[in-house]
């Protein structure tokens, strides 16, 4: 089993509470710091307080904030639900160069980053592969500790470029092979939640179900991730997203 092994340890802290989109407060060994959020939206349905975090530093002189949250704890064991979305795109690169994710591409020689489909950058291209990766954090599918705290239900409405992205896929089977909407999940799903609809539902359920028919496969990985490094957890279709 490969690892993605970090440059250095992941450091933990505890998330005091969320300042901004961009930013949270962080006690890290009781120093008080203000730290970088690659998230802009909610973490599922979680209060971002007190909340037990791993963070890489970035001692890069023209960084402001040093630190970035990368991972969240949710539950009562060991299982850090990944909110970098960025992050994602690595890991998904990483597993196909060493043929952790032969389950969904079994034979390539190349793996290609932002390949230009129709009005559309999508994030890979694995031989003839078409790959679109998403990270869904909109509902975060782990049992919760009894600390966690949770907000009312917030329904996204950002299905725009998902949309787009769908169509380009399925788009793309007239002329090539095959097409992979990739869901990542940067933990091990624990306990499968009813997902939030969007303020589009039916306009991105029709689309995902034509996709569906003109052959776009739709797939998820789960992954176990730790302060060291990230590896696959699990490899399988998706029923549904």
């Amino acid at each position: 089993m490969s690892v993605y092994v970090f440059d250095q340890p992941l450091v933990r802290g505890t998330m005091l509470r969320r300042k901004s989109q961009f930013t949270a407060l962080v006690d890290i060994d009781g120093e008080e710091l203000i730290v970088h959020i690659p998230t802009t939206n909610r973490i599922g349905d979680v209060e971002n307080k007190d909340l037990p975090c791993l963070l890489s530093y970035h001692d890069d002189p023209k960084r402001k904030l040093k630190y970035d949250i990368e991972a969240v704890l949710l539950s009562d064991d060991e299982n850090w639900v990944g909110i970098n979305q960025i992050l994602s795109n690595r890991l998904v690169e990483y597993f196909f160069q060493t043929h952790e994710l032969d389950q969904i591409v079994p034979d390539y020689d190349t793996i290609q980053r932002e390949v230009k489909l129709g009005i559309s950058k999508l994030d890979f291209k694995v031989g003839d592969t078409y790959l679109e990766v998403k990270t869904p954090l909109t509902t975060i599918n782990v049992k919760y500790g009894q600390q966690i705290k949770t907000l009312p239900p917030k329904p996204f409405s950002s299905t725009d470029r998902m949309v787009k992205h769908v169509n380009e896929l399925a788009g793309s089977l007239s002329a090539h092979e095959r097409a992979v909407f990739l869901q990542v999940f940067q933990y091990r799903i624990t306990e499968r939640k009813e997902r939030l609809r969007s303020t589009h539902y039916e306009e991105v359920s029709s689309t995902i179900h034509a996709a569906s028919e003109k052959g776009v496969e739709f797939w998820e990985v789960q992954m176990d991730f730790r302060p060291e490094g990230v590896n696959v957890y699990s490899v399988s279709r998706s029923a549904d997203l």
